[in-house]
C-alpha cells in the first residue's frame, strides 16, 4: 500500500512490472527504479503475485477488490457496509487529487465549483473552458497537471459520486438519479456505475440502505 511500493521495488518484486504508490512519491518512484512501469494515476494495480496500490483509501478499496476477486462481489460489498466506508473503486480509476490541491486561487476553482452545483446539466468540455476563461486545450492540460485527468473523466467521476449519495436514499428511482446526476438514462448511470465500481446501482442500494 501507498509507499510501501518501495519496498517491493527495492526487492527487486516490481521489476517489468506496472505499479503505483502516492501521486505526491510516483516520481520518485520512476527514477529510482527505472525497470518499474510507474502509473502515478491508478488508484490499485493487480500483477497477479503482486499487488500495488496508492495512498490509505486506495489501499482499501485494494484490499475489498481482493475480497470481491476472491469471495464474491456480493461479500465485498457487505463488507464495505460494515467498514462504513463507500463501495471500492476499480483500480483503473484515477487516483483523486486532494481538494487542496486545487485551491481557491487555483485556474480550475471556478470550473470545478460550477461544474459540481450544475451536474444536472448536459456539461461539455467547450462549456468547462467557458467558465474558466481558456480555450479547451488549456483546459485539458491544466486537469491533467492539478488532478490527472481528463475533464471529461473528472465530470463522470462527479456525477458517479453523486449518483452513489442519492442512491442511499431508497426512495428516488434509479431513472430520477441518472437524471438528476446529468447521466441521462438508467442505462448509461448503470453502464458507468459498473465500470467504475464492477457492480450495478441496484446491489449498491441494497447494500448502502437500511
Amino acid at each position: 500500500m501507498c509507499t510501501g511500493a518501495f519496498a517491493l521495488a527495492q526487492a527487486g518484486l516490481l521489476d517489468g512490472r506496472r505499479a503505483t504508490t502516492h501521486w505526491a512519491h510516483a516520481d520518485a518512484l520512476a527514477h529510482e527504479h527505472p525497470l518499474v512501469s510507474v502509473d502515478a494515476g491508478a488508484l490499485y494495480i493487480d500483477e497477479g503475485e503482486v499487488l500495488t496500490s496508492a495512498g490509505l483509501a486506495a489501499g482499501l478499496d485494494m484490499c475489498l477488490y481482493l475480497v470481491g476477486r476472491d469471495h464474491g462481489q456480493a461479500v465485498a460489498i457487505q463488507r464495505a457496509r460494515h467498514m462504513v466506508t463507500p463501495l471500492h473503486r476499480a483500480g483503473g480509476q484515477a487516483q483523486f487529487i486532494p481538494v487542496g490541491v486545487t485551491g481557491p486561487d487555483d485556474e480550475l476553482a471556478t470550473v470545478t465549483a460550477w461544474a459540481s452545483g450544475n451536474l444536472h446539466r448536459p456539461i461539455t468540455v467547450a462549456d468547462l473552458a467557458r467558465q474558466g476563461v481558456m480555450s479547451s486545450r488549456t483546459l485539458h492540460r491544466a486537469f491533467q497537471s492539478r488532478l490527472r485527468m481528463s475533464p471529461r473523466a473528472w465530470l463522470i467521476q462527479q456525477r458517479l459520486r453523486a449518483a452513489c449519495t442519492l442512491l442511499e436514499d431508497g426512495a428516488i428511482t434509479i431513472d430520477e438519479i441518472a437524471r438528476r446526476t446529468g447521466l441521462g438514462t438508467a442505462t448509461n448511470l448503470r453502464a458507468h456505475f459498473q465500470r467504475a465500481f464492477a457492480t450495478t446501482p441496484t446491489a449498491y442500494r441494497r447494500a448502502f440502505t437500511p
